[in-house]
């Protein structure tokens, strides 16, 4: 079977490409790593038009129904390498499964950078947090560490500071490397202590997490009582799957698409968070918005065609 458009992932920009692409009548397949990606992790959506508080889980499962409901078919699977044949691109999952499609719509997403220490799987959702602005409502009153060293994590931090009890930020290095004025805040907050020169090494518990491991004493101590750790060390485009179509990424990784989500191979597109578009503005919205555009564009494409 030769299907309109294959869809790879299968979060917020991939469940509506197909609800769009099976409203143009094109016959659609997702394919995904997991259900709903990285909104699963949410605990609470509140700014998406609709609900005034979901879970990503059950955002993301709404999706899911909606699309299958107007027909896709949806495998769960990780896509390893996309090449052309012909007029027709083939997709190979790990398991060396293959799919065949005239167009591709790339919605991979991002990947948190993790810390890959002990603990931080987890306790991910259970007291880890890779998101302060999504998840620090669930920390009021409470003992949080924040890590890394940047705008994000500074900024994070104060913004917890509002929030939890008590706040500390660590970095590996001697500096943060934050912008100087996210510098001065997190300095003259008194509920934010700085923790420099000091890796994070394991994070504990039983189902929630209790305490962490730092790999230089502070205050004569490895071990911090904490309720709650938020992982600020960035972010990185899930753009390996391109390389092998020649997709053109930024020096980012980020997929280049013009205003239609197209990319500079003929008959492939992509949407979401992988992409350079929006601004860097990734949200659920957005990502469904390229998401919907994409779909649109790829009708036309295979109407001229």
């Amino acid at each position: 079977m030769v299907f309109d458009v294959i869809i790879i992932g299968a979060g917020p920009a991939g469940y509506t490409a197909s609800i769009y692409a099976s409203r143009y009548k094109l016959k659609n397949l997702i394919i995904g790593r997991e259900q709903g990606g990285q909104i699963n992790e949410a605990h609470s959506v509140e700014n998406y038009p609709g609900f005034l508080s979901i879970s990503g889980m059950e955002l993301m499962s709404k999706f899911k129904k909606q699309s299958e409901k107007l027909g896709a078919k949806i495998i769960l699977g990780q896509a390893k390498k996309i090449i052309k044949e012909k007029n027709t691109f083939v997709v190979i999952l790990k398991n060396n499964k293959k799919y065949f499609s005239k167009t591709i719509i790339l919605a991979i997403g991002m990947e948190y950078r993790r810390l890959e220490i002990p603990g931080e799987k987890k306790f991910t959702g259970k007291g880890v947090s890779f998101c302060f602005a999504r998840d620090a409502k669930f920390f009021k009153n409470k003992t949080v560490a924040i890590i890394g060293g940047g705008d994000s994590a500074a900024t994070g931090a104060v913004y917890l500071s509002e929030i939890a009890k008590k706040v500390y930020l660590i970095y590996r290095k001697k500096e943060l490397r934050a912008n100087p004025s996210q510098q001065e805040k997190v300095k003259n907050n008194p509920k934010i202590e700085l923790i420099l020169n000091t890796n994070l090494i394991a994070i504990k518990g039983d189902n929630i997490v209790k305490e962490i491991v730092l790999d230089n004493p502070f205050q004569n101590k490895k071990m911090l009582a904490i309720e709650g750790v938020f992982i600020e060390v960035g972010a990185i485009p899930s753009s390996a799957l391109v390389k092998s179509i020649a997709v053109k990424v930024n020096k980012k990784g980020y997929i280049n698409v013009k205003k239609n989500q197209s990319t500079n191979i003929k008959g492939i597109f992509a949407a979401g968070d992988i992409t350079n578009a929006s601004n860097g503005f990734r949200q659920v919205i957005t990502a469904s918005a390229e998401g919907a555009i994409a779909s649109s564009a790829i009708y036309k494409f295979l109407q001229k065609k």
